[in-house]
């Protein structure tokens, strides 16, 4: 027999309110009145929530047939540790590890720096426990995958495949001789710096005084916002249940960053070359990582590595799928001596070509200075090689000058 209730003005409100309170993490149901046999009836709906298990007035329950009986903490523990479907590894509760594994240093370091840049509103003094939960690297009293990963004491003793191992080859090919090798460890967001250390120890720095101005002009031969944005994207974006390691791979021609794991469902090579939304293989991590404002987390990573290789007078970077693991290549200028010397230009126009390398752009006045040709003479080879589709010519009269077309 349906007996019905009364409905006030604000019963609905002040029954989600309630129910609000006192979850946690908190529950927000769909509430509606119905009417059956003309008696209104309330009717609450609770969708099944991915953080297990939720907790009422402090406690948590489990259904026993038609009754609710409360959890032991035992099974709390049992349970928090099972796999929840469709749940992110990162955000998966990560074994035997407590907070002594955490290192509170680096945490405070994180909130520090996340305030500074984006505004993260949580205090740098908060307790440690509570800033992991707000941080959501903690579930009912347990660490995360992520949370180990990105602030643990050692993370390795947890998952000895998050390391990055760095190559230095010597020549083109994976079979000549290493001339350096370094296998990093620790927490991610240290493997970024110490990686970004190998990588600027092993690829060339050119200098040079430029006209009218007193510092010395430097430049990378790989743009260091790329190199960056590979070396992240490899260590956020990477599946931390494959045995592989990421690798870093130098040779005399180009660069290689290694990333264990696939393109999400959908996606493929030529995805990644065009615009895409953010699809992060590990959310928890990506998230932290824009915190910090190492990611942006929209999507633009791989066009914007496209475009920074670009302006820097390189190719536009390769990706590739190869066996288990996303490939980004970054290939030094197709411009070598070898090339320019089937084009047929002469050690002035070469000369040029580096000088156009190294500064972007090149004018008719300054082709006179460093090859001491005359006008009439500059204007004829700089014209040879825009016929010859090694430059272009941008502008016109005093403000025309020349960059790479390759």
């Amino acid at each position: 027999m349906v007996v019905g209730v009364g409905i006030g003005a604000n019963s609905i409100e002040n029954e989600a309110s309630y129910i609000k309170r006192h979850t946690d993490p908190q529950i927000f149901p769909s509430i509606k009145v119905l009417e059956i046999d003309g008696k209104n009836i309330i009717a609450v709906e609770v969708y099944e929530s991915n953080d297990k298990p939720v907790f009422f007035k402090k406690y948590a329950h489990k259904r026993v047939g038609k009754s609710s009986q409360r959890m032991s903490s035992s099974e709390m523990r049992k349970l928090a540790h099972e796999d929840v479907p469709n749940l992110p590894w990162d955000a998966k509760i990560c074994g035997d590890a407590s907070l002594d594994d955490i290192d509170e240093k680096k945490v405070r370091w994180f909130l520090k720096e996340a305030k500074k840049q984006r505004g993260l509103d949580i205090e740098e003094d908060m307790p440690l426990e509570e800033a992991l939960m707000r941080l959501k690297l903690m579930k009912t009293d347990n660490l995360t995958n992520a949370s180990v990963l990105l602030f643990g004491t050692d993370p390795q003793n947890f998952f000895i495949q998050s390391e990055v191992k760095c190559i230095r080859f010597k020549g083109t090919k994976v079979t000549v001789p290493m001339i350096d090798m370094k296998v990093i460890e620790g927490d991610l967001i240290d493997q970024v710096k110490e990686v970004e250390k190998f990588i600027f120890n092993h690829i060339s720095l050119a200098s040079w005084i430029e006209n009218l101005k007193v510092q010395r002009q430097e430049k990378w031969e790989y743009p260091p916002r790329a190199i960056r944005e590979a070396l992240v994207n490899s260590i956020v974006h990477r599946d931390y249940t494959s045995t592989s390691k990421v690798q870093i791979r130098i040779f005399d021609d180009r660069m290689e960053f290694w990333n264990p794991g696939r393109l999400p469902n959908g996606w493929d090579i030529e995805t990644l070359k065009h615009e895409h939304e953010s699809r992060p293989f590990n959310p928890s991590i990506a998230k932290s990582f824009f915190w910090i404002k190492y990611v942006e987390d929209v999507g633009t990573g791989t066009n914007k590595i496209i475009d920074w290789c670009v302006d820097w007078g390189l190719p536009a970077p390769e990706f590739e799928f190869k066996g288990s693991s996303i490939v980004v290549i970054f290939r030094k200028s197709k411009l070598t001596d070898e090339y320019l010397e089937q084009l047929g230009l002469s050690e002035r126009q070469k000369k040029a070509v580096h000088y156009l390398k190294e500064h972007g752009k090149i004018d008719r006045k300054t082709y006179c200075e460093i090859c001491g040709v005359g006008r009439t003479f500059a204007t004829k080879e700089l014209s040879y090689m825009a016929n010859n589709g090694i430059v272009v010519i941008i502008g016109k009269g005093r403000g025309a000058h020349y960059i790479l077309k390759i």
